[in-house]
């Protein structure tokens, strides 16, 4: 009730500051057109969900097995490195040089609940795509199918787009390229490189596979790509660019250079090589960098209106959106988690709630010392008068490790099921907090049966830049 009275004022403020604006602002010469016409709001939802994980291929698979308190990482091997065009000796040396061995890797085969290759990247249609655009064709072809939305007249084509991101797209293309240039074998280079490689490529592909004409977007936020993706596709709706959004993020980072240049910047874990699966714990004291992880999430989302009349099943409303910068370093937050503090408080702001309305945060935190902490107190000021136990707080990376461009889209899809499901997810390997956490502030370490009617996903990028999605539950009609 206090959401709704929430939207109506703002709506009413809105109009009347536009209608005040129209009247004030008459055609003149100096202003020829006058005001832009006045844009009725219209209010975006969930209608589908799609993903694969480490946890998993599916929503049903993946999610079961977050609750559980399931893992989805494992030890690296050298298989995994994708260097099948070098000889042993280097792959070898390659390996051994790698201070992190262990990955969070979709599992693949013909089995439920497993990526099938043959299907997504074997078959004649789709070997000229990467991997990151083949996560990305399951995730999207499941939530569509999930949302009943696979439309065949032309009108509803034109008025459905695709907004999917991805954070590094295809390395080992670009290191297979190279070594062709330096054995001199540039000639035997494939045409497909580029269009492989190309960020954008998940969305155009999805767009034509489906006949969709909307808007086709891509957004590149290191991190925060899946959340940009999604918050991006719901202005896009609520703009009245499209009425259907096919939204997330996508990523196939399990590379020997991708991991190589991770370790370099000293962000990924060292010391649980040998004990793979406790390897990712965030906001836990014993925590030493995030598990290089790969995989996708996907969205439907639809205007309000448009799902209600087609009778779709509703998830979640998209009700806040918040961004920032932290224009501090090109890979660290700052101290102080201004950056979150500011994306979470204009989430909020745009969805007309109040911190103590959100039951559920799932927290960014990828599991490094300094990340957690600072994001862990920015939460706490954020929601000060409700951490006391109130809050339920998680972070479920250390279940799927770090999707980089596709973790977003992944745990935005989480915060969706926590409210469809009345179930927040706990934080895996959480044995010993982290000393910011006292007096009742504490991420969950189970998961917990509890109702949800408004949930938040945190998603921060290197370059300092952040981004907050809030759900709520689904509007009466």
């Amino acid at each position: 009730m206090a959401m709704s009275r929430a939207w109506n004022k703002l709506l009413r403020s809105r109009y009347h500051h536009h209608m005040s604006r129209s009247i004030s602002t008459a055609t003149t010469a100096s202003d020829p057109f006058g005001p832009l016409p006045l844009i009725p709001q219209r209010r975006v939802v969930v209608t589908g969900l799609g993903m694969v994980t480490p946890l998993g291929c599916g929503v049903e698979t993946t999610w079961k097995r977050l609750i559980k308190g399931c893992s989805g990482v494992r030890a690296l091997s050298l298989e995994d490195l994708n260097m099948k065009g070098f000889d042993e000796e280097t792959q070898l040396q390659t390996f051994e040089q790698l201070t992190s061995k262990v990955a969070a890797i979709v599992p693949c085969g013909t089995n439920f609940g497993e990526f099938n290759e043959e299907i997504w990247m074997n078959s004649k249609d789709n070997r000229s795509m990467a991997r990151f655009i083949a996560y990305a064709l399951c995730s999207a072809d499941e939530a569509l199918r999930d949302a009943n939305w696979l439309p065949t007249e032309l009108e509803k084509k034109e008025r459905t787009g695709v907004s999917i991101g991805a954070g590094t797209g295809c390395i080992s293309d670009i290191l297979d390229a190279a070594k062709m240039i330096c054995e001199k074998r540039l000639r035997r280079l494939s045409p497909f490189f580029i269009p492989r490689i190309l960020i954008n490529m998940a969305a155009g592909h999805v767009s034509m596979r489906y006949g969709f004409k909307g808007p086709n977007h891509a957004a590149v936020t290191a991190c925060a790509t899946g959340a940009h993706s999604i918050g991006d596709a719901a202005r896009m709706i609520q703009f009245g660019d499209s009425d259907v959004m096919v939204a997330g993020g996508t990523e196939s980072s399990i590379d020997a250079l991708s991991i190589a240049g991770f370790c370099r910047s000293r962000a990924l874990t060292t010391k649980y090589n040998s004990v793979p699966q406790e390897a990712s714990r965030p906001f836990d004291c014993g925590r030493d960098g995030f598990v290089i992880g790969e995989g996708s999430g996907v969205m439907v989302l639809e205007e309000l209106g448009h799902a209600q009349k087609r009778g779709a099943r509703i998830y979640a409303e998209v009700r806040g959106y918040g961004m920032s910068g932290d224009a501090y370093h090109i890979t660290q937050p700052h101290n102080d988690g201004r950056g979150a503090i500011l994306a979470m408080s204009r989430a909020l702001k745009q969805s007309g709630l109040r911190p103590h309305e959100v039951d559920y945060v799932n927290a960014h935190a990828t599991s490094t010392p300094l990340g957690d902490a600072i994001e862990a107190n920015a939460i706490k000021s954020m929601f000060s008068k409700h951490t006391s136990g109130a809050l339920a707080l998680s972070s479920t990376k250390g279940a799927t490790g770090h999707l980089l461009g596709a973790a977003g889209a992944v745990e935005a899809i989480f915060a969706v099921l926590a409210i469809s499901h009345g179930t927040a997810p706990l934080t895996l390997n959480l044995q010993q907090p982290d000393p910011v956490f006292q007096d009742g502030f504490m991420p969950l370490t189970q998961s917990k049966e509890m109702q949800i009617r408004a949930a938040m996903s945190n998603s921060f990028g290197f370059g300092g830049t952040n981004a907050s999605l809030l759900f709520t539950s689904a509007p009466v009609s």
